[in-house]
């Protein structure tokens, strides 16, 4: 649904049918007036209940994303006037390219620095509309019940994009098993690596299958939830501190779209909170 500016109504033409039919035109000129400053996009719309404001395509990955998506569509949408459709991706690397080609009208996959990467490499504009949630990342073993009972030279599995490559570098850090640059994003921005261990950059997809053959893996939770990991094999969690909170991402066209707005105030409610804590158990947090 595209919100357009209306130009005001031109003025009635009155007979000289009587005063009453006079007042009615005035009446109706006036309620013209106002729903034309009510279409205007200006400022951001306000939407209540009951509004028609249309449909509108997200795209994200099924989990948790898309379970959210739809827990709103299915709950709290048709009460808010919106009709949202989930487009389902598989990967990091395509969502981004369908928001910027007009495919969809927004996503909830990525962090905010993972959209800033991508619109310097791409040369794209998109914005963040807000945070929305934490989907915490973990490492998770077979092998290991503790970071600090990996041996020398053990084998780790990290993403292979620089937003989580150097999301899985920082937690190793901060447990001073390694060393880095300030913010580093690859292999190359370690600076002591005292223990020998052997990395290995897997596509974030396949790092749950990865689990098996390595000593540990970190593994967001958009792949490790539907590829069955539990949090007994969890070894360490990242915490609710964490940078990485993903955010509702469009164009800058629809910043401030009505659709766009409500879409935002409900996956923000009390009960979608709600919701992400009793289905996730607290491995996904709301940013409120």
């Amino acid at each position: 649904m595209v919100i357009t500016t209306h130009e005001k109504s031109p003025p009635m033409q009155f007979t000289s049918r009587g005063t009453r039919l006079a007042g009615a035109a005035v009446a109706l000129s006036a309620l013209f007036a106002l729903t034309a400053c009510a279409g205007s996009t200006d400022e951001p719309a306000t939407t209540g209940a009951g509004d028609d404001l249309g449909s509108i395509t997200v795209g994200a990955l099924a989990t948790p994303a898309g379970d959210i998506l739809k827990f709103v569509q299915d709950n709290l949408a048709a009460d808010a006037g919106l009709d949202i459709t989930f487009q389902d991706f598989t990967d990091y690397n395509t969502p981004n390219v369908a928001l910027s080609d007009g495919s969809i009208d927004a996503n909830l996959f990525q962090n905010a620095t993972f959209l800033k990467t991508y619109n310097e490499q791409a040369g794209g504009s998109l914005v963040s509309v807000g945070e929305i949630y934490l989907p915490s990342a973990a490492f998770y073993s077979n092998t290991v019940k503790s970071l600090d009972d990996l041996k020398d030279g053990a084998t780790i599995a990290i993403p292979n994009d620089p937003t989580n490559e150097g999301r899985a570098l920082k937690i190793l850090a901060t447990e001073g098993l390694i060393e880095t640059t300030e913010e580093p994003t690859s292999l190359a921005d370690i600076t002591d690596n005292p223990n020998k261990y052997e990395f290995r950059e897997i596509e974030n997809a396949t790092l749950p299958q990865a689990v098996q053959d390595v000593d540990v893996a970190f593994v967001t939770i958009s792949f490790a939830l539907p590829a069955g990991l539990t949090a007994d094999q969890a070894i360490l969690i990242e915490g609710s501190d964490s940078p990485y909170a993903n955010v509702l991402a469009t164009t800058p066209e629809l910043e401030n779209d009505p659709r766009i707005v409500k879409l935002k105030e409900l996956l923000l409610s009390d009960e979608t909170q709600a919701y992400m804590e009793e289905t996730w158990g607290g491995l996904v947090i709301p940013s409120v």
